[in-house]
């Protein structure tokens, strides 16, 4: 007997265990059960006819588990498409004809050169059917089937092309759930394109399951689809990753007889290291693909941009030679839907390239209107990462912290020069930069490389300090000493550095750059991982910097830094949370005075200090005397006069802020903090369109950097450009999904809950039903909690519901000012009743975001009202009180007045 592939349709021996058309295993004979429907073929459409009277059809592509698919000339449009009519199965659920159709507008939104657009859904005597991009080319799957394991570089650039796509998907909100090499399309220039978006979902329902349809794809299936979960980007991101694995060594890292064993492999079997079955896979790709195969969600990379940078980082490091860079294609008469001539083409494409080429020579990465230098100072350096030149190329992370270190000895000298901080310098670890590019973006003139190769316990050390004008190499000297003796190293290049740039180094200065920060290199090397965390601002990293800190310190109690680097993250866990709780400012004030007692010359302690005293106790005399001591300390620190500005800004005092920012940004020039806080500032001069430069241009380095949205909504907001502020806003409301909703805080509100009895019982009135059941006892409810409080998987299903409401009033509270100036007060009032019973929980500070929307509404009463609570809560809204946009209508009211003078402020 024949045995028929579930997936395909394909015919195959009653001896084949896998389809020999798509791979799919093969259920055995006595399993197949034919049922009517399945009998029932769909029509076989022949070459030059033509189906509903449009499309005509020029040949069969194949076929697989949705139906047949066909390419199609669009009679009306003159275009050739791709025709896919639907199973009947599949099709009589009308429910599912409905998703379908649900799914595909938001599909069609999705406008990238890696996605294949979809069209419409269509029915034609009783056939349905979807249209969609036809994309002439190969699949991945085939080409892996050709040709085993893909080459490395050839393998990054499908899987970055993947991410780019992947990434305009996940930013609509679109989630692919089908990912798998059978739907990448790849053309003969390269050129990579995701297929069947929006159908996967639609399939997602009861009843739609039967003989011959199979939902997914159990190979590339993460293990919460597995589970029947609820699916997010991070389930396309474990899908991904098998995809890169199979690109990488040829086979997916799980396979079985049944769909059923493939998935519990998903569930609970870890996938063999893809390096043992292809040694020339680098490890950190390897690592990659093994990050984005984490079991648990949380452990995956969180984004898609993530990934893709990455790959990109991992591409540069490649030899020239093995990277590929896809073609881009020459549209052809039937790729193209307007027809035109060359003579119309040629007119655009010519205008295109005189822009850029104008913008070229008009645009540096910050132009000189932000008043930097125009060319760099002499007296100017930045310390690159070093290059491992070990065998295992393991050293990366010890490689930028060479440098890190190098620069942090080089800070604390009193010297006229500037040296890029090392955020700025990071960014270029694995580049494939010139070194003159690099001297040209950094705006400096001498540039310190290096490499590192570690043999048993020896550190071998080459560095070379080179004048990037000219490319002469100012000093150059090779380091062999003991691993132990890194201190020595570190301290004898900066000397180095600073002798050959002429520094005249007072015996104090001297002692600093060989002053040892500990004599436990287990401590400094917990101290390196948590400030490697620390640069990447994100709640999550801090958490963890905060965990290496501590160990360090448990290693060396003696260890200044560490305290320092835990003063560090508490007071910007507290920031990046838009939350007060006083147990952060507390631990940074307490970890900033025993740093400074154990070291009173680390200008990272008085930075915190003067930030703890600016956001919490509202002194400004000492806020100020510690900033200036740590500017004193360390002039060249950039998140001392970052944070400084902050505190000008507060005080209204905006050109003194403005000057040290960009003190800040000249140190730092790649800093996403320090380039936001400038458009800030900007916005608060009432310098629109300044404004709008600086923050497009921070948000085209990281588009996933939200928290600049708040200012760039507003900025549009000012300039009367109402889709583009909501759409800001869009982007803010999902950052702050991820943040303030994150899993550290989700716990913390759920303690919050079993100790505080009112706001339980307003939880418990405001959460979603649970299927109509009754609630519990309130006392049956807090024993809930505290049972699921450290079962991140349990809380997050819990409040998954009440999670999409809250992020849903974020959304809307922002919406309400450009409701406000759109003359919507209806829509504004109901996002009112939904702020104020958020504000009853008393967690999260809304307050003084209350207070914003009754004065767009002109009830000042009722804004005073909840303008005094924000500021008697200290919430994080009322720092732009002097300067704000928002509160211009209402500046010269006499209780304004008062609550300025309450703070100090007057």
């Amino acid at each position: 007997m024949a045995r028929k592939c579930p997936r395909c349709d394909s015919e195959n021996t009653d001896i084949a265990r896998f389809c020999s058309h798509c791979a799919a295993p093969l259920p055995d004979v006595d399993e197949i059960v034919p049922t009517k429907t399945l009998e029932t073929p769909i029509e076989k459409l022949t070459r030059g006819s033509v189906f509903a009277g449009r499309y005509e059809i020029i040949e069969e592509l194949g076929k697989g588990g949705m139906g047949r698919v066909y390419r199609v000339e669009d009679t009306k449009l003159k275009q050739e498409v791709a025709l896919k009519l639907i199973k009947p199965e599949i099709a009589k659920d009308e429910k599912t004809i409905e998703r379908f159709r649900n799914e595909l507008k938001v599909a069609r939104n999705i406008r990238h050169k890696n996605v294949c657009g979809m069209f419409d859904l269509g029915e034609e005597k009783g056939t349905h059917f979807i249209t969609m991009e036809y994309v002439r080319g190969e699949d991945l799957r085939s080409s892996i089937r050709r040709f085993g394991q893909l080459p490395i570089g050839k393998s990054i650039s499908i899987a970055k092309q993947i991410c780019d796509g992947l990434v305009e998907a996940h930013r609509l909100g679109v989630i692919h759930r089908d990912l798998k090499s059978n739907n990448i399309m790849i053309d003969k220039e390269g050129n990579v394109r995701i297929m069947d978006f929006g159908i996967a979902r639609s399939l997602e329902a009861k009843g739609i399951t039967g003989a011959g349809v199979i939902i997914g794809t159990p190979e590339y299936m993460s293990p919460e689809q597995v589970e029947g979960k609820e699916v997010d980007q991070r389930s396309d991101i474990y899908s991904l990753g098998i995809i890169l694995y199979e690109m990488l060594t040829g086979r997916v890292p799980f396979e079985g007889d049944t769909p059923f064993t493939i998935g519990m492999k998903h569930k609970g079997e870890m996938p063999q290291n893809p390096k043992e079955l292809n040694p020339q896979i680098p490890d950190s790709l390897s690592s990659v693909v093994l990050k984005c195969l984490e079991k648990e969600k949380e452990n995956r990379y969180q984004s898609t941009n993530e990934v893709r940078s990455e790959l990109k980082r991992l591409e540069q490091g490649l030899p020239r030679t093995d990277r590929v860079i896809p073609q881009k294609k020459t549209p052809t008469s039937k790729e193209i839907t307007v027809t035109f001539g060359i003579r119309k083409l040629f007119v655009p494409v010519f205008i295109v390239v005189v822009v850029i080429l104008a913008g070229l020579l008009i645009w540096q990465p910050w132009n000189k209107r932000d008043n930097l230098p125009t060319g760099p100072d002499k007296l100017s350096i930045a310390v690159l990462p070093f290059e491992d030149q070990s065998p295992e190329k393991d050293l990366e992370q010890f490689c930028g912290s060479m440098a890190d270190h190098i620069i942090a000895r080089l800070l604390k000298l009193k010297q006229e020069w500037r040296i890029v901080n090392w955020p700025s310098a990071m960014q270029y670890q694995n580049t494939a930069k010139t070194l003159r590019e690099i001297s040209q973006e950094l705006n400096v003139a001498n540039l310190l490389t290096g490499t590192v190769r570690i043999e048993g316990e020896n550190l071998h050390v080459w560095v070379k300090l080179i004048d990037a004008r000219d490319n002469t190499i100012i000093w150059q000297s090779p380091y062999e000493m003991k691993v132990e003796e890194i201190f020595t190293i570190q301290g004898s290049i900066a000397g180095e550095i600073a002798a050959a740039l002429k520094a005249d180094l007072s015996p104090e200065e001297k002692s600093l750059l060989v002053k040892k920060p500990t004599e436990n290199l287990k401590a400094y090397e917990l101290y390196t991982q948590g400030r490697w965390h620390w640069n990447k601002r994100t709640i999550k990293d801090y958490t963890k910097s905060i965990e290496y800190f501590q160990r360090a310190i448990d290693m060396d109690p003696n260890y200044a830094l560490a305290y320092a680097g835990i003063a560090d993250s508490y007071v910007l866990m507290e920031s990046y949370s838009f939350r007060t709780l006083q147990t952060y400012s507390q631990k940074a004030k307490e970890a900033a005075m025993k740093a400074l007692e154990l070291d009173d010359s680390l200008a990272e302690a008085y930075a915190s200090l003067g930030l703890i005293k600016t956001i919490h106790d509202w002194d400004w005399e000492g806020a100020e005397k510690d900033f200036k001591k740590a500017i004193d300390l360390n002039p060249s620190y950039a998140t001392a006069h970052h944070w400084y500005a902050e505190f000008l800004v507060i005080q209204a005092r905006l050109d003194e802020a403005l000057e040290e920012i960009l003190k800040a940004r000249e140190l730092d020039p790649f800093s996403l903090v320090i380039n936001s806080e400038l458009g800030d500032i900007y916005l608060y001069r009432r310098e629109f369109d300044q404004a709008l430069d600086v923050l497009k241009r921070t948000n085209e380095i990281d588009p996933e950097f939200w928290v600049l949205y708040p200012s760039l909504g507003e900025v549009y907001l000012n300039k009367s450009m109402y889709e583009e502020a909501l759409a800001a806003f869009d982007k803010l409301s999902e950052g702050i999904s991820e943040t303030v909703f994150s899993e550290e805080v989700i716990g913390e509100f759920f303690k919050y809950l079993t100790n505080n009895t009112d706001a339980l019982k307003q939880f418990i009135e405001n959460r979603p039903e649970s299927g109509g059941e009754d609630p519990v006892s309130l006392e049956e409810y807090k024993m809930q909690l505290e049972s699921l409080i450290g079962n991140s998987e349990a809380l997050s299903d819990m409040v998954k519901e009440w999670k999409q409401s809250r992020v849903g009033d974020v959304k809307g509270m922002w919406h309400a000012r450009v409701y406000a100036k759109m003359g919507k007060e209806e829509e504004i009032q109901q996002i009112l009743e939904r702020m104020i019973e958020t504000s009853k929980l008393g967690f999260f500070p809304v307050n003084g975001n209350i207070a914003v929307l009754y004065f767009l509404l002109g009830d000042k009463d009722l804004g005073f009202l909840h303008l005094e609570k924000a500021v008697e809560n200290n919430e994080f809204y009322i720092r732009g009180l002097k300067v704000d946009p928002l509160f211009d209508d209402v500046r010269s009211d006499p209780r304004f007045q008062s609550l300025l003078k309450r703070m100090g402020l007057d």
